[in-house]
């Protein structure tokens, strides 16, 4: 690598919220632009059925699931991820780092535990995890023709649980899609899932997944940004540029990870926002998010899709 990237040093209120018994599934009025995000109130559902709930002050998906949890009187560990704006288990409707400040929340909570047992026969899996920022992994997308896809007890929003009786339940993304990728070929493994429970509806037994739709899933021109670190902040909706670069990296972190990360995307977008070069925005990433280990070929590709989607070429 003629930049030397691998020189650089690798790091690595509780308020009260009354379930509103008899109100309809309706968005949430919108905020004035001034107003604090710790202000900011949100209708939410379990996605299975429940009374609406309203949540506020949270700053990071973890502080959201809290948030939820205690307004539902559950265990935050029960949810397994949110979608905006539909109950369904619809990977292309996931929470990310952005949320419309009108949209409204569904928490997808476990249901049924299965185990299935698989014989690896190719290097290849087909499977993308995600997770929802609070240590909680899940099948994101299951490739058409792979091995875990003639597997039908094996579904797009499962938990994974176990690896070969490993529990990985407080493992992030990155960690479970590299597992994994390392088990034997030609030999049995055996995966422990959760799937989200269901009730409003029959849904359908399996989904693909597939790629990020074109159409914003925010109403509004402002969203509700989420951060890992530090507070959340209200801003302006991304930029068709930065929409356009958030979904190329996305689709990279697949390719090179086997993870999809909507808010890791935007998180990465953002740190090479005002960088001038590949070196600059290599130091970005391993201050910020340091424990991924990005290799360099990822950043340099991470690094030509940004300028890519400046240029109008994506």
């Amino acid at each position: 690598m003629p930049l030397g990237l691998r020189s650089k040093k690798k790091d690595k209120c509780k308020e009260t919220f009354k379930l509103v018994e008899s109100e309809a599934a309706a968005p949430a009025s919108a905020a004035a632009p001034a107003a604090s995000a710790s202000r900011l109130q949100f209708h939410t559902q379990l996605a299975h059925g429940s009374p609406t709930g309203r949540v506020e002050g949270f700053g990071s998906s973890r502080e959201l699931y809290a948030k939820i949890a205690e307004a539902f009187r559950i265990d935050p560990a029960e949810i397994m991820f949110c979608t905006l704006n539909t109950h369904k288990v619809d990977m292309d409707k996931l929470l990310g780092a952005q949320i419309g400040l009108e949209d409204f929340i569904f928490a997808h909570i476990k249901g049924q535990r299965k185990e299935v047992e698989v014989l690896k026969t190719d290097d290849v899996l087909g499977l993308t995890i995600t997770d929802n920022g609070a240590d909680c992994a899940f099948i994101k997308r299951i490739k058409e023709g792979s091995l875990m896809d003639q597997s039908k007890m094996v579904c797009v929003g499962d938990h994974i649980e176990t690896i070969n009786g490993k529990n990985v339940s407080n493992c992030r993304h990155y960690e479970v899609a590299k597992m994994l990728k390392d088990l034997e070929k030609g030999r049995m493994f055996k995966l422990e899932l959760i799937e989200p429970l269901k009730a409003f509806e029959k849904l359908e037994p399996r989904s693909k997944g597939g790629t990020l739709p074109e159409a914003k899933i925010s109403r509004g021109r402002e969203t509700l940004r989420l951060r890992a670190k530090g507070p959340a902040t209200v801003e302006e909706m991304p930029s068709e540029i930065e929409e356009k670069a958030i979904k190329k990296v996305d689709e990279l972190l697949e390719t090179y990870m086997g993870i999809r990360d909507m808010e890791l995307a935007a998180t990465i977008v953002e740190a090479g926002r005002d960088k001038k070069n590949p070196d600059e925005f290599a130091v970005a990433l391993d201050e910020t998010l340091g424990d991924f280990a990005f290799p360099d070929e990822f950043v340099f590709d991470v690094w030509g899709a940004i300028g890519d989607a400046k240029q109008g070429r994506l």
